[in-house]
């Protein structure tokens, strides 16, 4: 568990490259999901700035490190397209084979959802760069589970807090992130990146995270 001093320190270095990439846009934008929200985070724009996609990634890879350990997973799964980036760096750096998950199946060659070699029983730890509803992940976790691997845990960087963790929590996959929305959008706030009318917006989209009771399979198939 990292001391409240380093989360401070990460939520500031995370919230400087969101500032200085202008990854947060306020408008009307349409998630792939087809739910419309007031602003939009694109993580995307991140590799394009190498230095700043670098501390991104060590961050996220000590993340893994700290909350869930190397040895509890085989495999990780990017998600495409904006997982794909940070999920092989992870995948590179803790020496873990790499697949990645199709959002339709191919209809031609292997016909796979999942790409890369996965055998029955494997620990496969999904990466994205941010949840919102869920849904995404959820459809990687059955498609995984499809072709048995065996899927307990999911890493994003960021959590937009809209539903995501209890989606997951339902069909047995615990939701990590390394930052909060809200904590993001709070520290922008006082950087002078967003103005009040752009916090008011960021955590007017939170849910109230409803009570529910986790249960976690070992071995979720």
């Amino acid at each position: 568990m990292r001391a409240h001093g380093e989360k401070e320190s990460i939520l500031m270095e995370v919230c400087q490259v969101l500032k200085k990439t202008n990854a947060i846009e306020f408008g009307t934008f349409k998630l792939p999901h087809g739910k419309t929200t007031p602003y939009y985070i694109d993580l995307r724009v991140i590799s394009s700035f190498p230095d700043a996609f670098a501390r991104i990634s060590e961050i996220f890879v000590n993340s893994v490190r700290d909350e869930i350990g190397v040895e509890s997973f085989d495999r990780i799964a990017g998600i495409p397209t904006a997982g794909l980036p940070l999920s092989t760096i992870i995948a590179y750096t803790l020496r873990k084979p790499l697949l990645y998950i199709r959002q339709k199946q191919r209809l031609r060659g292997r016909e796979r959802r999942v790409e890369g070699i996965l055998m029955p029983g494997d620990r496969v730890l999904l990466i994205d760069d941010l949840v919102t509803t869920g849904l995404s992940l959820k459809r990687s976790t059955l498609a995984v589970r499809t072709e048995g691997g065996v899927v307990s845990d999911a890493f994003v960087l960021l959590d937009r807090e809209e539903g995501g963790e209890e989606r997951l929590a339902d069909i047995g996959v615990r939701l990590h992130s390394v930052l909060k929305v809200r904590d993001v959008a709070q520290k922008l706030y006082e950087m002078g990146a967003i103005d009040e009318n752009g916090l008011k917006i960021i955590l007017g989209g939170i849910k109230v995270r409803r009570k529910f009771t986790s249960n976690f399979p070992k071995n979720p198939l």
